[in-house]
């Protein structure tokens, strides 16, 4: 049995100009770092300058926050509970959604490593580093993708019907993985504050234009989500 899908079509014509801002606030922000505005350029050093000399007092801490960066939060362990959602969606039936859900991480991802060859970053440099990543730093990897692996999620468990607590205690792990990601990304000095800043608008950005573009009530039963 599946339900049709719950957001009224106030919902879903909210998510456009959510999509929209969040878009057009991304575009800024990458023209200001494409330019090397130096306000940015200086609020970016000075964040970065005061956390790594943090880390570099703390290896405590720093083993902690790479533990969570590698392994809790890492791109790939969001991307693998994605994948068990659109199988668990193409199997139960709601194979609309399990393609939408599928297409925009893929999608986004290829945003994301467009954005980073074309802007071509520079990762912060230290001579004393506790950490090291791959790629060019804008946006970040890691703050993309778990916004849009947790802004998934909560629009599939608002669109299935599920109760409100399930949803405010869902809501509570994404704010808080979507926030301590980026913490972990700025304390371990991989990345600028516009990297992640960055990294959070574009993965807004795709979800509420995945969101928008839903047929919601209209939808057969491939887009309905089996009630949680």
């Amino acid at each position: 049995m599946y339900s049709p899908p719950r957001p009224s079509r106030a919902t879903r014509r909210r998510a456009l100009p959510a999509g929209i801002v969040c878009g057009v606030l991304s575009a800024v922000l990458l023209a200001l770092v494409a330019v090397g505005w130096t306000p940015l350029m200086s609020l970016d050093r000075t964040v970065a300058e005061a956390l790594h000399r943090s880390a570099v007092a703390a290896p405590g801490a720093v083993r902690v926050n790479r533990v969570l960066t590698d392994w809790v939060w890492d791109p790939w362990t969001m991307r693998a509970l994605i994948a068990v959602v659109v199988i668990a969606l193409w199997r139960r039936g709601a194979r609309v959604l399990a393609v939408r859900t599928a297409v925009t991480c893929v999608a986004a991802s290829l945003l994301q490593q467009g954005i980073k060859a074309a802007v071509g970053r520079e990762r912060p440099r230290w001579p004393d580093p506790v950490d090291s990543a791959q790629y060019a730093a804008f946006p970040s990897g890691h703050v993309m993708t778990a916004t849009v692996s947790c802004g998934l999620l909560l629009w599939l468990l608002r669109l299935s019907g599920a109760a409100s607590a399930l949803w405010w205690a869902g809501a509570a792990v994404a704010v808080v993985s979507v926030t301590g990601v980026s913490f972990t990304r700025l304390y371990l000095g991989v990345h600028w504050l516009s990297d992640v800043l960055g990294g959070f608008l574009l993965g807004a950005t795709a979800v509420a234009f995945c969101a928008a573009g839903h047929p919601g009530r209209r939808a057969g039963p491939g887009g309905a989500v089996p009630r949680l």
